[in-house]
């Protein structure tokens, strides 16, 4: 019978499977400890390592003998590595695992493995399990928004402001020994949109309110579109959401939602509130409508979207301003009128009822 392999989580990251020589060493360099969660088959849920009578042996193990230092060879001094960046850098968000329920009105629920957190706007919790511990943060609690101290997490989390958010977001946690649920709603009608960072260049542009919530690691910043034409006539606005990372983030739109992957020069033009989401390689820029009749009467706004690519570009069928437009206009003091809906009464049959 083969040697059953491992798995450890630390930072909110998994990593294996490995077999029990393979754990020796990473426990003799203090890499892993004796409380550091881990999991194999037959296991029911996540528990450290002291508390596994297999590992008894591995953690007892005294370190290496320490090799003789050789006297160092004079070399000539190596040329300055890059830093790493993008996708060959390492992962610095929690990977988390998922489910979006339902159709119309979604949710999504999000497991987390001890010590994974993920993060949402306020407002979109929906429920989570008891090893889950909740806290507020300034920013997005991010590294990008926790560094240069006190003041650097004000300016992180003043940038939120420009895109009409809340100074502070919600960090969900596991603190528990076992593997715990979390779950955030959409607002209003539509689908919600995972989207894994990785696989976008590690930074995507969305317009303010998409984002719902991400692993713990994303940045949720802004971006400022650098075109006058785009920032006075946009009619969503020129300041977009910025996401930037190597994990998941789950973004919300109205409708139906589909994608379209533009090659190197396709342009695709839409309505201003119709856009969701593009990753960063996309040029967006606002045109005019041609045509004086169709600009004045054609009722679809003077001004439209153009994204051209290469990249992907998400779409959505009801933008929630639109929505808002006619609900307020079939509303009473919106100057809606009250048609009875079928009673026989009418107008009469509300004032009777009270309405």
């Amino acid at each position: 019978m083969s040697d059953p392999t491992w798995y450890f989580a630390i930072g909110g990251q998994q990593q294996g499977p490995f077999s029990l020589a393979e754990l020796k060493p990473r426990f003799q360099s203090g890499e892993l400890a004796p409380d550091t969660y881990v999991f194999t088959q037959g296991m029911a849920n996540w528990e450290p390592a002291s508390s596994r009578p297999e590992l008894a042996e591995v953690l007892s193990a005294p370190p290496p003998a320490a090799a003789p230092v050789a006297a160092p060879a004079v070399v000539s001094p190596p040329a300055a590595a890059a830093p790493a960046t993008g996708l060959g850098a390492a992962m610095e968000s929690h990977e988390i695992d998922y489910e979006i329920f339902g159709q119309e009105m979604q949710f999504v629920e999000i497991t987390l493995d001890p010590q994974e957190a993920c993060i949402s706007e306020a407002g979109a919790f929906m429920y989570m399990d008891p090893g889950i511990q909740m806290e507020t943060v300034f920013g997005d609690g991010s590294a990008q928004s926790q560094g240069g101290g006190l003041m650097g997490k004000l300016m992180g989390a003043g940038k939120r402001l420009l895109t009409g958010e809340s100074l502070f977001m919600t960090v969900f946690a596991n603190t528990g020994g076992g593997r715990q649920k979390v779950a955030f709603a959409s607002p209003y009608p539509g689908c919600i949109i995972p989207a894994d960072l990785r696989e976008h260049g590690g930074t995507l542009l969305c317009q303010k309110d998409a984002f719902l919530c991400a692993a713990k690691g994303v940045s949720v910043g802004i971006a400022f579109n650098k075109k006058i034409g785009t920032g006075l006539f946009g009619g969503e606005g020129f300041i977009l959401q910025k996401l930037e990372g190597d994990g998941l983030a789950f973004l919300h739109a109205g409708g139906a939602v589909i994608s379209r992957q533009l090659a190197a020069g396709e342009t695709l033009r839409l309505d201003t509130g119709c856009l969701v989401a593009f990753e960063q390689h996309v040029d967006y820029d606002i045109q005019m409508v041609k045509g004086l009749k169709s600009a004045f009467f054609g009722g679809d706004g003077l001004f439209y979207a153009a994204l051209t690519g290469p990249g992907k570009v998400w779409i959505q069928s009801l933008p929630f301003s639109r929505l808002a437009k006619r609900v307020f206009a079939s509303a009473p003091q919106g100057g809606g009128k009250n048609k009875g809906e079928g009673s026989v009464l009418g107008g009469l049959g509300g004032l009777v009822m009270g309405d």
